[in-house]
């Protein structure tokens, strides 16, 4: 019936729904490509968070028209959703479809002449193979607001050797952050009902695999969504209310929690967190800036002392967890006392890793408007300076674990006889020898090497 290949863009939700896609063309009968120069369909599951995302969408657009110029392309995602008519566009695009019908993608590109009232613009879906360079592809893209879907199919960590799946269970965010275009592009918060979530922990640890990763666009958010008549039985529906029921109704060995808001880690989520030798000793915590000036501007909901309160209290619950965060630079308006203040903060702070993004004006967002525009050189100065200072932070943090012993999961083999692996609190190991992947283990740390601790299986 044909051959199609999904290429993702972003963040660990978009490769779920990547994911989701591929398991909708297949159960129609399409088979899977090895590249997208080999498929009938390629479907660009797109990123819109920041400008160079867009830009890496529509360079991706181009070199496939190049590649494979019989192929229809299917663009999607959250670039779809926010700037259809751009994409529709370029040429070589046969249909774009949005984040708000993402969920039925495949029974759009298969033809089955799926036409919902009132959400395609410039064409019918049943001329989109005709699309040609002269005319807009079809667009299929309502308001997402109205969207309840939730599409999600586990995602691994490597295509070679699939260890340490993704699970989405969480999508949207009711945040309105200025800087931010994702509440726009993926809708109001919405919640994998438990049921569903326990179903698919099953499955996974059925088919034999180690460690488990929770993940969502706002993780900390899921089952406020939920009534008490649908949270199957755990009596509130909350984030940590998700995590107990998982620990009791599941044998997962390992779950890993993703990113997860400041305001969200509760001392009850900390506390069991700490507890339970299931859940790993990890916690990246959403900063954005140091400076409660720029938080207000970025319409953050929390201040700079109530965040280092919850690091503080994560850290002396879990001394040797890795703890980390997304930073920001560049927001309109950050002086250089802005800047310093952030930078002092994060010094203080026990942090082992950072994100640091230097900020993106994203159409449609407050901060967009905003005056006091920060130089982009400058931005990147201070991206490079968080940068080093979040290096020398990992590398104090590693040092301590030479000598001692840490529970690590096998991931790929690398070259040199050594085998790639992650421990419990998300450094990169190398281990001696070449052992298969998805192997939960305990090794000793003999040596640091470049970012990895080196170790040997013990």
């Amino acid at each position: 019936m044909g051959s199609f290949y999904v290429e993702n863009f972003g963040c660990r939700a978009t490769q779920a729904d990547g994911a989701a896609i591929e398991r909708q063309l297949t159960d129609r009968g399409l088979s899977r490509a090895g590249s997208a120069s080999e498929a009938e369909i390629v479907v660009l599951n797109t990123c819109t968070v920041t400008s160079s995302a867009d830009q890496d969408a529509r360079a991706a657009i181009r070199r496939i028209h190049r590649n494979n110029p019989s192929a229809r392309i299917l663009v999607t995602g959250c670039y779809a959703q926010r700037a259809p008519e751009e994409i529709a566009a370029i040429e070589g695009v046969s249909l774009v479809v949005g984040n708000s019908h993402k969920h039925r993608l495949a029974e759009i590109a298969s033809g089955n002449g799926f036409v919902p009232l009132g959400s395609v613009v410039n064409a019918s879906l049943s001329g989109a193979s005709q699309a040609s360079a002269a005319q807009r592809a079809p667009i299929v893209v309502e308001d997402i607001f109205a969207h309840t879907e939730l599409l999600a199919a586990p995602v691994f960590d490597s295509d070679n050797e699939k260890t340490r799946p993704n699970l989405k269970v969480q999508d949207g965010c009711n945040n309105r952050c200025s800087f931010c275009v994702i509440p726009f592009v993926r809708g109001r918060s919405r919640s994998l009902p438990l049921g569903e979530v326990l179903h698919n922990v099953d499955q996974l640890v059925a088919n034999g695999y180690k460690e488990l990763v929770l993940s969502g666009i706002n993780l900390g958010r899921w089952g406020r969504d939920l009534g008490r008549d649908v949270s199957d039985s755990i009596g509130r529906a909350r984030f940590v209310d998700l995590l107990r029921a998982i620990l009791e109704r599941t044998s997962v060995p390992l779950l890993r929690i993703s990113s997860v808001e400041p305001m969200d880690w509760s001392d009850e989520l900390i506390a069991l967190a700490a507890s339970s030798p299931r859940i790993a000793k990890h916690a990246h915590v959403p900063l954005q800036s140091g400076s409660d000036r720029i938080l207000r501007l970025m319409h953050r909901r929390y201040r700079p002392w109530h965040y280092e309160d919850r690091i503080q209290r994560i850290h002396a619950a879990m001394p040797t967890a890795a703890i980390g965060a997304d930073v920001m630079v560049g927001f309109p308006g950050e002086s250089e006392e802005d800047f310093e203040q952030t930078r002092a903060f994060i010094e203080r702070l026990p942090f082992t890793y950072l994100h640091v993004f230097t900020y993106s004006s994203r159409p449609g967002t407050p901060s967009a408007n905003m005056q006091e525009q920060v130089p982009v050189q400058k931005a990147r100065e201070r991206n490079r300076v968080l940068r080093e200072l979040a290096a020398g932070k990992k590398n104090c943090f590693q040092q301590q674990f030479v000598g001692s012993t840490l529970r690590a999961l096998t991931l790929t083999q690398i070259s040199q006889g050594r085998t790639e692996a992650l421990t419990d609190n998300y450094q990169k190991l190398w281990l001696q020898g070449s052992l298969p992947p998805n192997q939960m283990l305990t090794a000793r740390i003999h040596s640091i090497e470049g970012e990895a601790l080196v170790g040997e299986v013990r």
